[in-house]
């Protein structure tokens, strides 16, 4: 993890806060845009024979406000389903890592477009201009947050297993289950789905979450009690550390006493306790 925390250091101040909110307000203004002139749409999506042969690079970034369906009432509860999860990921990830969560979903989505792409002209051995417009037009539908917002519930389900919801708002469920549950349906719909389009969204997102599963399997698994004393953690912190930002659990130094201190935070301590670079590896676990 030393070489994320380098990265974060360097760009951790252009991490976008709230980020499930701006995701939720993009969604908003597709729908405004789809009852307005649905047509228009076609010009927003992640079409990458448009933006090869016709430098229509704006696509890049503008797919992320086509909807992933039409506007209902269940639509409306899964939005907020999904802000709900996703804010409490970045309070728990911080807003650094949960950005490059949702941005290396978004990353891989885009990859997965060109592949497809590449796979038909490479079995066709090149395709008539007006057949590929049409054919990767229909195709880049496709490509929304749809299967983003699925890896989001997934990463909520392996950080926060024990957490129980209610399914139909009546049926107390851990979350673990309900992920296996996606899981499968997930790979269930790739393998049965005969539109490569489909298919690569869906392995762009089941792709984002093993990255991010087999980073972080050692230090995930949260509980809300654990999600509490983090929390009182860090409060403690700022009440007895005035304008320092680490405190070795230990012998108590922080930067201030020594700017050459490093501080990590240990993932095997039962909570959140941070320690100095001489105490990180010889202090007692608290369990």
């Amino acid at each position: 993890m030393r070489r994320m925390s380098n990265f974060e250091k360097k760009f951790g101040r252009y991490a976008i806060p709230n980020i499930s909110l701006v995701l939720i307000l993009c969604y908003v203004a597709g729908y405004i845009i789809n009852l307005i002139n649905g047509s228009f749409l076609t010009y927003l999506t992640l079409n990458p024979y448009e933006i090869l042969f016709h430098g229509q690079i704006w696509r890049l970034v503008t797919w992320i406000i086509v909807p992933p369906s039409s506007l209902d009432p269940f639509t409306i509860i899964m939005l907020l389903f999904y802000y709900n999860i996703g804010t409490s990921l970045e309070r728990t990830w911080g807003t650094y890592r949960y950005n490059v969560y949702l941005f290396m979903g978004m990353l891989f989505t885009v990859i997965g477009s060109f592949l497809c792409m590449g796979y038909y002209y490479l079995v066709t051995g090149g395709m008539d201009s007006v057949v590929a417009s049409l054919l990767f037009t229909q195709g880049s539908f496709m490509f929304s947050t749809y299967y983003i917002n699925m890896s989001i519930f997934l990463a909520f389900a392996a950080t926060f297993p024990n957490v129980q919801v209610l399914l139909m708002f009546v049926i107390p469920i851990k979350v673990k289950w309900m992920g296996i549950v996606y899981i499968v349906m997930m790979v269930w719909e790739f393998i049965a789905s005969g539109n490569l389009f489909s298919r690569m969204a869906i392995g762009a997102s089941l792709l984002n979450f093993i990255v991010f599963y087999a980073r972080t399997k050692n230090r995930i698994h949260m509980t809300p009690k654990q999600i509490k004393r983090r929390a009182a953690f860090k409060q403690e912190v700022k009440r007895n550390v005035k304008a320092t930002g680490h405190r070795c659990a230990i012998c108590g130094r922080t930067e201030a006493d020594d700017p050459t201190l490093e501080f990590r935070f240990c993932s095997k301590c039962n909570g959140n306790y941070e320690y100095c670079q001489y105490h990180l590896f010889t202090h007692e676990h608290v369990k």
